[in-house]
Order: C-alpha cells, then structure tokens, then sequence
C-alpha cells in the first residue's frame, strides 16, 4: 500500500494540471481510499484495505490519500464524506463508493468493476 501525495497522484494515477479528460496513469487498476487520521469508520477501514493490498498484491495497486494533508487531492474528487473509495479500471472511468464497507463489499466491487476474482492463496 503506498500513500499518495499530490504530486506522486499526478505521476501514478491522473494528471489533472495537464489533462481535463480522465486519463488513468497506471498501467493496473488501482484503489484509493481517502481517509483522514481522525475519522472512526476510516480506522476500521484500514486494516481491510491492507488485507486487499496483500491477496491483490500483484493485479491491483493500492494507495491511500489523507484528505487533511492532501486538501487540494480530496477537492479535485469532490471529497464530502470519508472513508471515499476510488476504484480506477485501466480502460474505464473512475467510480466513487462513500462510506465504511466489510471486506467482502470490496472484494465484490474489485469482482464487479475490475472482472477480477480473489487470487487463490499459495
């Protein structure tokens, strides 16, 4: 899992100063969960987004965004409510899903808008 800045958001993921239209950076489909230090659900949420970073480990990358260090990031996406769950597919737009879900709601959202099944464990 690695977090985003602005600037390694605009190499890894979208450069929003060069580009109006979306254009995903990445060459995998990646997940990015705005958080903030502060906020409860949030808390809960990390320990899942770990887990998914570890079994997806080599089919999707996993960055977290902290919307108070990173205020410009969290207003380009229109961060209202966190945790926000961005799900980015290669080819396709961007979806937002807002609010703490259970580790299997992410596992079917990775299914449904990656196509990709949990990896089978060695």
């Amino acid at each position: 899992m690695i977090y985003l800045t602005k600037e390694t958001f605009l190499s890894k993921v979208f450069d929003y100063e060069k580009n109006s239209e979306w254009k995903f950076s990445g060459s995998k489909p990646c997940i990015i969960d705005f958080y903030a230090d502060w906020c409860g659900p949030c808390k809960m949420v990390a320990p899942i987004m770990e887990e998914l970073s570890s079994d997806y480990n080599d089919l999707i990358d996993i960055y977290k965004i902290d919307t108070d260090a990173e205020q410009e990031l969290a207003t380009v996406f229109g961060i209202k409510s966190i945790p926000s769950v961005l799900f980015v597919p290669v080819d396709e737009q961007p979806r937002m899903s807002i609010g703490a879900m259970p580790k299997e709601g992410y596992k079917q959202a990775i299914l449904e808008i990656f196509g990709i099944k949990e990896p089978i464990a060695n």
